[in-house]
C-alpha cells in the first residue's frame, strides 16, 4: 500500500489502470480532454503491479479495482464515482484545487 500512496502522490492526478481494460482506457481519455496531464500507471506493466492491484481493492472496499483515481494524492474511486462527480460538477473544481487545471 506504501507504494500505491507514493505513486498517488507524484502527480496532481494519477490513474491505476491496466492496459487491456476499455474503462481505464476511457477514465485516462476523461481527464486527456480535461486537459489533465495525469499520469496513468499500468499495473500490468509493473513487477509489483498484482500487489498494488490488491491493495487498490482493499482502498475501494468493493467492485472492480480498476480504473483507480487519485486527485491531490487522495482517493477519489473507480469510475462510477469520477463519473459521477463529473457529472454533477464537482470533478472540475477539485482538479483545479489539486492543481490540475489552470482555468
Amino acid at each position: 500500500m506504501d507504494c500505491v500512496m507514493k505513486l498517488a502522490s507524484e502527480r496532481a492526478v494519477v490513474i491505476f489502470t491496466l492496459s487491456s481494460c476499455c474503462m481505464c482506457h476511457t477514465m485516462a481519455w476523461l481527464f486527456c480532454d480535461l486537459g489533465v496531464n495525469a499520469l496513468v500507471h499500468e499495473l500490468d506493466q509493473d513487477p509489483r503491479g498484482k500487489e498494488m492491484e490488491r491493495a487498490l481493492l482493499k482502498m475501494l472496499g468493493k467492485g472492480p479495482s480498476v480504473p483507480v483515481v487519485f486527485i491531490g494524492g487522495k482517493l477519489v474511486g473507480g469510475t462510477n464515482r469520477v463519473m459521477s462527480m463529473h457529472l454533477s460538477g464537482e470533478l472540475v473544481p477539485m482538479l483545479r484545487n489539486a492543481g490540475a487545471l489552470w482555468l
